[in-house]
């Protein structure tokens, strides 16, 4: 029997994503194969991680591709973002936590192209005077990542309604990224 490498990548996405520490004997358990199977296909939970990561930026590229972030207003744009991606959250969340990522020279150049992609985004709504300007777009886009891990671990657990979840990330983002006309000074507070 052929093993079909895409419903294993999706079978440890979903373990993973509700238990980052489960084994390897649990990542085959829930693909329905046996260890060895999976070890033939993923030499160890490093290359697993791997596939996954490579898994979490195809389906990234192809959210921020769907959500058409040049069309319209930036804060329409961030909106469709998160619907889009949505239903890779989970699995970004898992990503997020993954350091060995983001560490050192092997990291994965398409975590830099949507990370250039959602700043320009944030960058384009700056210049158009919808978005405040004391804030950077790649804070923007940290805190953006932030809330879609915190948002589908609160979704795991039963915390909130995935029906909310758009509408949740979007809404605390753009609530604290909107540029306010009643503010005096765009510039950053110092703290005493």
């Amino acid at each position: 029997m052929a093993v079909d490498r895409h419903h294993v990548l999706r079978s440890a996405a979903a373990l993973l994503t509700r238990k980052s520490t489960a084994t390897m004997d649990e990542v085959a358990k829930a693909a329905g194969i046996s260890r060895a199977t999976l070890h033939r296909h993923f030499a160890g939970r490093d290359v697993l991680v791997r596939a996954l990561e490579a898994l979490g930026i195809a389906e990234c590229e192809a959210a921020l591709d769907a959500a058409r972030l040049d069309e319209g207003p930036a804060r329409d744009a961030v909106r469709r973002l998160v619907r889009e991606i949505e239903s890779a959250a989970a699995l970004l969340a898992f990503l997020y936590t993954e350091n060995q990522l983001f560490e050192g020279e092997g990291q994965n150049e398409g975590w830099a192209r949507i990370d250039d992609r959602i700043a320009a985004l944030f960058r384009r709504g700056q210049s158009n005077g919808e978005f405040r300007i004391d804030l950077t777009p790649a804070w923007l886009t940290e805190a953006l990542y932030g809330l879609l891990a915190s948002g589908a671990w609160a979704v795991s657990e039963g915390r909130v309604a995935a029906k909310d979840f758009t509408y949740m990330i979007a809404e605390l983002l753009l609530g604290g990224a909107l540029r306010h006309p009643e503010r005096n000074s765009e510039q950053p507070r110092e703290e005493s």
